[in-house]
């Protein structure tokens, strides 16, 4: 596949996010072939009990060869527990960043880091530092 069949490949994944859990766990089983498969179906899952209104915004997107590096924003109210966090109710808004390798039409490879700091602060789990200090 080009740089540019992968990029849409990436780009239709997180545009699932916006269609909801079925959607989304479906197209996971047609475009992800990774080792751990079924534990990442089980995050997905847990996101979406989490933040059933989970949307997400792509920022920015680049593609070269097999990879493609996307920078993304998520936004969601917490309406199930998370990462042992009871639901608050609060609306939040946190970034992902993720290269992803594709092959044969799949993602083989993945690789993501989110702003788990500001997610916790906004959740209240983490106290936010009074300026001046």
């Amino acid at each position: 596949m080009s740089a540019k069949e992968n990029k849409a490949l990436v780009r239709r994944l997180f545009e699932e996010f916006n269609k909801g859990k079925a959607a989304r766990m479906a197209v996971i089983d047609r475009s992800i072939d990774i080792p751990d498969l079924k534990d990442f179906k089980q995050v997905e899952s847990e996101w979406y009990d989490a933040f059933p209104d989970l949307h997400v915004t792509i920022d920015d997107m680049v593609a070269e060869g097999d990879k493609v590096a996307a920078r993304v924003t998520w936004t969601g109210t917490h309406k199930g527990e998370i990462m042992g966090i009871p639901p608050t109710n609060k609306k939040v808004t946190f970034s992902l960043i993720t290269i992803s390798r594709i092959a044969g039409g799949k993602i083989v490879e993945d690789h993501g880091q989110f702003d788990a700091l500001g997610l916790m602060r906004q959740l209240g789990a983490v106290p936010t530092p009074k300026k001046g200090k």
